[in-house]
């Protein structure tokens, strides 16, 4: 049983960071039904991708939110429930009769949780886009990639995932507590663009002090620096170095064959002649010779794995931190156990309702 066992969420479905945020709060024991909406094949299709993993723990209810009657019914589930989460455009939930105002009137405890890239107000707050955009908008995008070449996206971990659902969750637990003490919920509104640049807080701290450039692959942390960043190996793989301190930098010279002399860390203009140096050596060698080489030193060298190798690696296999399947399971850990979610199921919405008032 997980530690959220007692809370009830309720998730209205769509994509990206409120289905991330629905599966995060289940795999910690929350009680969430997730209320699904017919939709054409296509999109349909679309929004079942990554199901088995992102849909995991929790119920599927189909809802007809244009029906007064299932409209009433799912104002029933949320006088019941700690929570919603949402991440609709603004004004959706507001057209459909289900807006904070209208939830508040039969469920004043509850937490309206919304999560959108450009927030529930701002000039932008009602334009379309996704999360290579909010990124771009936060300042965070620009400091990503060579500086020779665009900004590349890191995904959608960041914006979605990181600055939008993790933001959504844990605004909407402290929103739980202040509730239960105070019996009043609130608005989260949890933007994108807002997270990405909360995320960018250390960097922009640096800058100023006048310890971070502006300029991309020109720093300690973006790959200028030639202690931190990839290499290209002789068989085409990589290896990922991470050597921030003076002594786990004095092992990766060690590993490398290089006299510490040769190579002095902290002086920038010498950066890019090491940047070669490191690039030469780890071009005479397999990736994985490397990797053994440098096990069970401090030079914070490892493999770049790729995600099927990942599966294997045996630090991953020992924790249990993916399934049979190869499916990610839940994480943080708690007490030394892993979650072992449910896999999702689906009901009707008079099952749903008899289910949350056993």
């Amino acid at each position: 049983m997980g530690p959220l066992s007692d809370l009830r969420i309720i998730e209205f479905d769509g994509l990206g960071p409120v289905t991330f945020a629905g599966m995060l709060l289940a795999d910690m024991g929350a009680r969430v039904l997730r209320l699904t909406r017919a939709s054409s094949a296509g999109a349909a299709a679309f929004q079942e991708v990554g199901g088995a993993v992102m849909h995991r723990g929790r119920t599927a209810v189909a809802v007809d939110l244009k029906s007064p009657g299932d409209r009433e019914r799912v104002l029933d589930l949320l006088a019941r429930a700690d929570a919603l989460i949402e991440g609709f455009r603004p004004g959706v939930m507001e057209r459909l009769g289900l807006g904070p105002a209208d939830v508040a009137r039969r469920a004043p405890a509850l937490v309206y949780g919304r999560v959108t890239g450009w927030g529930q107000s701002g000039p932008l707050a009602d334009q379309v886009g996704h999360d290579i955009n909010y990124l771009a908008l936060s300042g965070a995008l620009h400091a990503m990639g060579e500086p020779d070449r665009p900004p590349r996206p890191p995904l959608n971990l960041v914006g979605d995932y990181a600055a939008g659902a993790q933001g959504l969750v844990v605004g909407v637990l402290a929103g739980v507590l202040e509730a239960r003490r105070t019996g009043v919920g609130r608005v989260v509104d949890s933007a994108m663009t807002d997270g990405a640049a909360q995320l960018m807080g250390l960097f922009s701290g640096l800058a100023a002090r006048g310890l971070w450039s502006e300029a991309r692959g020109a720093n300690l942390l973006d790959g200028g620096a030639p202690f931190y960043r990839c290499y290209a190996c002789r068989d085409g793989g990589f290896v990922a170095v991470g050597a921030l301190e003076p002594r786990f930098y004095a092992a990766l010279l060690a590993g490398l064959g290089l006299e510490p002399d040769a190579a002095p860390q902290h002086d920038p203009t010498r950066w890019p002649a090491l940047h070669e140096l490191f690039a030469s050596v780890f071009a005479t060698a397999d990736r994985d010779v490397w990797a053994e080489r440098f096990a069970g030193t401090e030079a914070c060298v490892t493999p770049v794995l790729t995600p099927s190798e990942a599966r294997e690696h045996p630090h991953n296999v020992a924790r249990g931190t993916f399934d049979a399947r190869g499916f990610p399971r839940p994480a943080p850990v708690f007490d030394g156990a892993r979650a072992q979610p449910d896999p999702a199921d689906s009901m009707s919405l008079r099952e749903a309702l008899a289910v949350w008032d056993a």
